[in-house]
């Protein structure tokens, strides 16, 4: 046991101490951030997860200590007893703490450290790899650490605000029934049910649901979800949920309630005042003004579907778009002086990912004719018409896309985004919320005119449109919602079907049978046989609000221990193979033979 610990307890954490607290005895403890030898006083930047304190050991003050420190490297493990001093007119005001130092009488030295292979500080030029192999050292990095404790933060503003608003935390299953279809599970083989496996679940769906027939009323969880997915800088293959269900709601209930958990994460966390309601956008209105169906709302530029004029424009190109059933969509760009033709030639490449062949653009001159590579294409009457439609004026540039409904959209959205970056058009430090409601029901492959749940096929459709379920399902909307913030998609929800008629009408228009229903989802079609209640949910992705509300750049700047884009994890080696033995005894035959 350490001798230090025995007799001494800490006074104060490393960005605690103040002006004020000049004259105090205090006992601090912490890492080596710094270690400076100025010839006869040594001076220690102690650094825990709350800051940085300045130590001196000065050998006129206590010889002892000045010999001990005298060893000290950085990432050394200390604890240290002292006196708090002014520094005069020698303030660091980089430094909350940089108005003191503490002149040390007592030291302990818990652990030695061995060179780092990096800076324990922030923005190092440092290998991605080698920061996730030893990512325990990574975690000391004040940026991390910050974004870290804002992270519990919100984790405990959101039980707090859930709780007083009589919702009752509950656990469901992570080992669940495999149900094909939707995202790739993880499996678990079962070694006492030879040949049968578990799913990791993908989300507690189901479950929650059934809590609301159970009569609970109103759930959440703070839940780990696993999906077996291609990952990216947003994507973990395990993340975490804020997993919500209430009963009794309409989008309306269910909506307001939720704003009310965003202002108070907003407010505690943040300090920042939410002007409530958020703004509501149909997805049909976010399509034709954004393209995509999360838009940023910090950047003022508008889509215009510009299809009617195109149709008669005497542009051979487009009018073929227009007679194989496609659109064809402009952005009006106020003029820019970084707007550049090399920024705009560029933007031909920067579509092709989208599939997109080409993208067309002019500039409108001061008589309201057009420059450019289609200007003399285009009829009068149709340049005129589009102008206006628009709202263009001289020196504004008009960029076009012409392709199907989707990709059309896509890509002059994806475009919007470029350009706004480009030209710095995107207003920093403005939090833009809103509600994307109304979302198509189904998906609707192109080329097979085969029909899929858009969300999953216990959303609702919305009232109106049931009628359409048998004879024109992909004009069924449904009442489900996204809450977008700064063009990223934060959490998505729906009120559930809750009606057995309703229910099979949905399952008729994707096309499960009644052995697939029962198959799938037998245990939840049972339970709905007992007097379901009306009810509705949603699901706030905890690792994006994270990310969003630190200002961090990547997902795993706000998760401890996060994988790589290939799933694995490089301070543990895993995943690793296993054993045939291993396998055996779980009734897994292995037909795959790992490289050596």
């Amino acid at each position: 046991m350490s001798a230090f610990l025995a007799t001494h307890t800490r006074t104060h954490s490393n960005g605690a101490l103040r002006a004020g607290d000049a004259g105090k005895r205090v006992v601090l403890t912490g890492w080596v951030q710094s270690y400076r030898d100025h010839g006869g006083c040594v001076f220690i930047d102690l650094r825990d997860r709350d800051g940085l304190t300045q130590l001196v050991f000065d050998p006129g003050f206590h010889p002892g200590a000045h010999v001990v420190a005298g060893d000290l490297r950085n990432e050394w493990c200390i604890g240290i007893t002292g006196e708090v001093r002014s520094r005069g007119g020698k303030v660091n005001d980089k430094l909350p703490t940089g108005a003191i130092e503490v002149w040390v009488d007592e030291i302990e030295i818990f652990s030695r450290a061995e060179t780092p292979p990096f800076a324990i500080e922030d923005d190092v030029d440092t290998n991605d790899s080698l920061r996730l192999k030893y990512r325990y050292l990574d975690l000391r990095r004040p940026k991390l650490q910050r974004n870290l404790r804002m992270r519990s933060h919100i984790t405990r503003a959101t039980r707090s605000y859930l709780g007083d608003h009589g919702f009752l935390e509950m656990e469901t299953p992570f080992m669940v029934k495999y149900t094909p279809g939707g995202a790739r599970n993880f499996l678990v083989p079962s070694r006492l049910n030879p040949g049968s496996f578990y799913a990791l679940a993908e989300s507690p769906q189901i479950f929650k649901q059934l809590l609301m027939v159970a009569g609970y009323e109103r759930y959440f969880q703070i839940v780990r979800c696993f999906r077996d997915e291609d990952l990216r800088n947003e994507r973990q293959p395990e993340f975490t949920q804020i997993d919500i269900e209430m009963s009794f709601v309409n989008e309306q209930i269910l909506q307001t309630m939720m704003e009310g958990l965003m202002a108070t994460l907003w407010k505690e966390v943040l300090g920042v005042e939410l002007t409530l309601p958020l703004r509501r956008m149909s997805w049909a209105e976010a399509m034709d003004k954004y393209g995509v169906d999360k838009p940023d709302l910090r950047l003022d530029l508008v889509l215009t579907d510009v299809t009617k004029p195109a149709s008669t424009s005497g542009f051979g190109v487009f009018e073929g778009v227009v007679k194989n059933g496609g659109i064809v969509k402009a952005l009006r760009v106020p003029k820019n002086e970084k707007l550049t033709r090399s920024v705009l030639d560029g933007l031909g490449d920067f579509a092709k990912s989208y599939g997109v062949k080409g993208v067309a653009f002019v500039r409108v001159l001061d008589d309201g004719t057009w420059q450019g590579p289609i200007a003399k294409n285009y009829s009068e009457a149709a340049r005129t018409e589009t102008t206006q439609l628009c709202k263009a004026e001289p020196g504004d540039t008009i960029i076009f896309v012409a392709e199907k409904f989707k990709v059309a959209n896509t890509t002059l959205g994806a475009i919007r985004l470029h350009i706004g970056e480009k030209l710095g058009l995107i207003r920093k430090g403005e939090w833009q919320f809103m509600w994307l409601t109304d979302p198509p029901l189904f998906e609707v492959d192109e080329a097979t005119k085969e029909i899929a749940a858009a969300h999953h096929p216990f959303t609702s459709p919305r009232v109106e449109d049931e009628d359409k379920l048998e004879s024109n399902p992909e004009q069924v909307f449904a009442r489900a919602y996204d809450l977008v913030l700064n063009g990223v998609e934060v959490g998505g929800g729906s009120i559930r079907i809750h009606r057995s008629d309703l229910q099979a009408r949905c399952f008729k228009a994707l096309q499960i049978s009644d052995e697939d229903q029962q198959r799938k989802f037998g245990f939840l079609l049972d339970a709905f046989k007992y007097g379901p209640p009306p009810h509705g949910g949603i699901a706030f992705g905890l690792d994006r609000l994270a990310m969003l509300m630190t200002g961090a750049e990547y997902m795993r700047d706000v998760i401890a221990f996060p994988k790589t884009q290939k799933g694995s994890d490089l301070m543990t080696d895993c995943p690793t193979p296993v054993s045939a033995k291993q396998l055996a005894e779980l009734f897994v035959a292995s037909t795959y033979e790992p490289k050596p």
